[in-house]
């Protein structure tokens, strides 16, 4: 994923039965290692902005590396290069909602509010999102488990805004006095890859493939970053370049997928995505000792209502 977030089609491209026979303790360490990979992502988007990188230089970087890492592969396995077997229009429009676009506006969003905010508003709005459009698209309707698990979802990230806003209103300056743009680009986010879930559920792309595909069809869109965004590459350290090279290219863009597809394939699916409510975890304490980001009181009630409702939505099954 681009972001913070695993790949939701994956999940419909595999048994919800957990395997037997296979060894557990190698699914958990795979689970949970995804779940850190994402979890810092977070942190490390918003140490690109202390370092001086602007979103388009961290897009740049993101998908250079992971195109690179992940030609070998595509070269072998997608017929016909690059898009295989999903087709032109539909690999440029899930590129559009989960490639370069969604990196720039999920950096974006980092530049304004802390770690703790894009891990876990964007992750938490993903199954509100989704629950909404396949209502509205297909008319299937979340149970009461579920719905119960969304409103604590939308409770949580209702404090985040809460503070903000009051923020706002008292006239008080604090470091994070923008942070509410931050948040609206998180709630974006979060609208892009539901829709990208779902296009990529109907139309049947498995979930490598369509990696594969928006790594090297982002490609396309960084002519365009660089001509039309501020580009400042050659302004900062080459351990800033390294930092999110590495980071967002290598670990989430390669790294992530692969561990999620072993959960997936030791655990099962369903088990699989149980572990994503760490991630606000992670982001709030790796925020809080790398970048000083302590969260306020505020923003503590926010994540626990919202790990506590995507747990609850996680795990319901079925629809009313």
């Amino acid at each position: 994923m681009n972001q913070a977030v695993p790949p939701p089609n994956l999940a419909t491209a595999t048994r919800l039965a957990t395997p037997t026979g296979r060894m557990p303790w190698l699914g958990i360490a795979c689970g949970l290692t995804t779940s850190l990979i994402w979890g810092i992502q977070a942190v490390v988007s918003r140490q690109s902005v202390a370092d001086g990188l602007t979103p388009a230089d961290v897009t740049i970087l993101r998908f250079t590396t992971a195109a690179l890492l992940l030609l070998p592969f595509a070269l072998r396995r997608m017929r016909p290069f690059p898009i295989g077997r999903i087709g032109w229009r539909r690999a440029l429009v899930l590129t559009a909602l989960a490639g370069a676009p969604y990196s720039l506006v999920l950096i974006a969003g980092a530049s304004f509010a802390p770690a703790l905010h894009a891990s876990t508003i964007t992750p938490g709005l993903i199954p509100v999102f989704t629950a909404v459009l396949a209502y509205a698209l297909a008319g299937e309707r979340p149970g009461r488990m579920r719905l119960t698990g969304l409103a604590l979802v939308l409770a949580g990230v209702g404090a985040f805004s809460w503070q903000a806003l009051s923020w706002q209103s008292l006239g008080h300056v604090p470091a994070h006095d923008s942070a509410w743009i931050g948040d609206l680009l998180f709630v974006l986010t979060a609208m892009m890859w539901s829709l990208f879930g779902l296009l990529a559920k109907r139309w049947g792309a498995g979930a490598i493939d369509v990696t594969i595909a928006t790594c090297l069809l982002s490609l396309l869109f960084l002519p365009v970053v660089t001509l039309t965004l501020p580009i400042r590459l050659g302004e900062v350290a080459w351990e800033a370049l390294a930092l999110q090279a590495f980071y967002q290219g290598a670990l989430v863009g390669v790294g992530a997928l692969f561990l999620y597809t072993r959960t997936v394939a030791l655990l099962g699916a369903a088990r699989a995505t149980l572990f994503m409510p760490l991630n606000p975890a992670i982001a709030a304490i790796t925020g809080a000792v790398l970048l000083g980001e302590w969260p306020s009181a505020a923003e503590i009630i926010g994540m626990l209502l919202v790990i506590a409702g995507m747990t609850v939505a996680l795990r319901s099954r079925g629809t009313a």
